[in-house]
């Protein structure tokens, strides 16, 4: 199953999110899990968030893998927000 998980930072946070950014893309490269990735964007074109696709077997999964996300051990993330997705285009 496909999942997007949706992820915005606290305010202030851009320091947390480029400290982390290294060990995020390892983590995603070397768990496999994340199909489609970026970061989400403000009004002056500054990282403020992300959304992942992950291909997963269970929403549990997905769950684990977030918490596990050097990003939100950083303590970056405000809110996660994870949705079963349906890829059609």
């Amino acid at each position: 199953m496909l999942v997007a998980l949706i992820a915005k930072d606290k305010p202030g946070y851009l320091e947390t999110r480029k400290a982390n950014r290294d060990n995020h893309l390892a983590y995603m490269k070397n768990t496999g899990l994340a199909r489609h990735a970026g970061p989400l964007l403000d009004g002056d074109g500054n990282m403020c968030g992300s959304l992942v696709v992950l291909e997963v077997d269970t929403m549990k999964q997905a769950h684990d893998w977030a918490e596990n996300d050097p990003y939100n051990i950083a303590g970056l993330f405000e809110s996660v927000e994870l949705i079963q997705w349906n890829k059609v285009i």
